[in-house]
């Protein structure tokens, strides 16, 4: 199936199936091949309430190869890089499967959120407070980041 074909199903199944934590749409509608993501910080975590911007560049020979994945969005996790927004995550690279969807990626993408690996980061400050186990200080950044940069309310006291 050729990419264009490919990407426009996505989009067909996207209107017709909306994900109440993606929003996702081509930048362009010219251009099927940069997509504009808006993810929604999952609950219970410190990216909670935010709305993270996520671009994602689609390869003319997708899917056999995966998009690159950019956060717009300033984001403190040590699989993000803090100056360019590139997301480090194995099913864009090695472990990708063209059954895979943008969608898919944008889901993954959220699932760090949750569960960050620390072990190879690209952002070492966010990965060495969490391989010392400082997790307020971890968390203390990226609900900072989340605030200032993702629109996220405080948290209150009592949350």
């Amino acid at each position: 199936m050729c990419s264009i074909t490919r990407l426009g199903k996505e989009l067909r199944d996207i209107n017709e199936h909306p994900d109440p934590y993606v929003s996702l749409r081509p930048s362009d509608p010219n251009n099927m091949f940069v997509w504009e993501a808006v993810l929604k910080g999952p609950s219970e975590t410190p990216f909670e309430g935010g709305k993270y911007r996520l671009c994602l560049s689609v390869p003319r020979d997708y899917p056999m190869v995966p998009p690159k994945a950019n956060f717009v969005t300033k984001v403190f996790h040590p699989n993000v890089d803090f100056e360019t927004g590139a997301v480090c995550l194995d099913i864009l690279k090695s472990r990708w499967s063209p059954a895979w969807t943008l969608v898919n990626v944008c889901r993954a993408v959220l699932c760090l959120f949750s569960d960050p690996d620390p072990t190879s980061p690209f952002n070492c400050d966010a990965g060495n407070l969490l391989r010392a186990g400082d997790i307020t200080g971890y968390n203390s950044m990226v609900r900072m980041y989340a605030i200032t940069e993702a629109g996220a309310p405080p948290f209150t006291d009592d949350e």
